[in-house]
């Protein structure tokens, strides 16, 4: 695959403005600073510029380097100010570089912050067709691609309506319709996707893996949401600071971001001892009951977890643990102990779960993993690692209308005792 994408040492400053210590300043103050700095500037034309303390330079990206192959899908990920957003309007060409180089392939389609791209006064048929001319295309290629951008954003019925009166939600699903339908060789996503409902952002990633797979472009993705990182990119790069901290295959750089993340699972802090890579998670994935993967299961269907651990030391007592929620709220916490055979070497283990038929009722539910000795330590721990879809497969357990309360359906023990005649007898009386 040839390279479409290549960034050498980007730098991109900032000039962050403090107030003064004074809350106001007079516009007389204002002319008599600014004359007295041009004053001394023309007397002393060689002198040290004077260091401002209401300035401060802030560098978002700092001696950025990586390349990218045609036909990645490429995770960006990072705490919130790593530079992640700044680099994505870097290489949509809507941000000028400080310094350094970047070479493009191809025809960039960029999705960053709700409002970009569109014209407020024009209407959603206008702005697809502004869209496709800004890509290069012509009205006979953009007029083929139509029906299915409207189609897939849902907004038949506001397609000659400003989009200045479309809602947030309507705003990105024509935006997301209009980027990926044009055939761009590069789609730049940012976190604008958070607008959409769980539903939209499920058609959205679909559709970006359809893009990618089927007609070999590439795409940048940011997302908060390391399982959906994990399910469609096949590289990620982790930014820290401005910096790259990491490049690689998603899953190795998804889990070393969240070592790096210090987080808590079941009330355990995790702590950053010479025991954290005894144990890693380096495989997760989701299976039917057959042993297929999936994503998409129904009501009536077995959920099978596999989590494959590294390990390079056996720790007596060491447990993985499964977390499972939903978009609102944490639903159930699972365990198993892994189990050291006696003078077992170091290799790598496959642990299984299985979420039985019924529990979970119709929901997005997400998996976060963890390898831990309890009360003690963790391993390795990755939010977010996995995430399926449960829909009504018609049994039993599905939801019946104004009896839907709680996220699991429980299936208890019950016991029915028989009436005896005498009482049939007396209630017919």
């Amino acid at each position: 695959m040839s390279t479409v994408i290549s960034v050498e040492n980007l730098s991109k400053k900032y000039i962050i403005g403090h107030q003064k210590e004074e809350r106001y300043t007079s516009l007389r103050d204002v002319l008599t600073d600014g004359a007295r700095r041009l004053t001394h500037k023309l007397i002393h034309p060689f002198a040290a510029p004077e260091i401002n303390a209401s300035r401060e330079e802030f560098w978002a990206l700092k001696n950025v380097s990586f390349d990218i192959q045609q036909g990645d899908r490429v995770g960006i990920i990072g705490r919130n100010g790593a530079g992640k957003s700044t680099m994505l309007k870097v290489l949509s060409r809507i941000t000028e570089p400080t310094s350094g180089k970047v070479s493009i392939k191809g025809r960039v389609a960029s999705l960053l912050e709700v409002g970009t791209g569109f014209h407020p006064e024009l209407t959603g048929r206008e702005n697809i067709y502004l869209n496709g001319a800004i890509l290069g295309m012509s009205k006979v290629e953009i007029k083929s691609k139509f029906d299915e951008i409207v189609a897939f954003a849902e907004v038949e019925k506001f397609l000659d309506t400003p989009v200045k009166r479309y809602s947030s939600g309507m705003y990105v699903r024509l935006a997301f319709a209009v980027a990926a339908h044009l055939e761009p060789e590069i789609l730049i996503v940012d976190e604008v996707l958070a607008v959409g409902d769980a539903q939209f952002q499920k058609k959205c990633l679909g559709k970006m893996e359809e893009v990618s797979t089927q007609g070999g472009r590439t795409v940048l993705f940011v997302s908060h949401q390391m399982g959906s990182i994990m399910q469609f990119c096949n590289k990620a790069l982790l930014l820290d600071k401005g910096k790259v901290a990491q490049t690689g295959p998603v899953a190795h750089v998804v889990n070393n971001y969240m070592n790096l993340s210090s987080k808590n699972i079941g009330g355990f802090a995790a702590e950053a001892t010479s025991l954290q890579k005894d144990i890693s998670i380096v495989k997760a994935q989701t299976l039917d009951s057959e042993g297929n993967p999936a994503v998409n299961f129904t009501h009536n269907q077995e959920i099978v977890i596999e989590i494959t651990c590294k390990i390079n030391r056996w720790v007596s007592g060491a447990e993985v643990r499964i977390a499972v929620r939903d978009s609102k709220r944490n639903v159930f916490t699972t365990d198993t102990e892994l189990i050291a055979q006696e003078g077992q070497t170091p290799g790598e283990l496959r642990a299984k779960a299985v979420i039985p038929v019924g529990l979970l009722r119709p929901e997005e539910y997400f998996f976060k993993l963890a390898v831990y000795l309890p009360n003690q330590i963790i391993f390795d721990l990755v939010e977010d690692a996995l995430s399926v879809t449960v829909r009504d497969g018609g049994s039993k357990y599905a939801a019946s209308e104004g009896l839907d309360y709680g996220c699991v359906f429980v299936d208890c023990k019950w016991s029915v005792d028989n009436f005896s005649p005498s009482f049939l007898n007396m209630s017919q009386e």
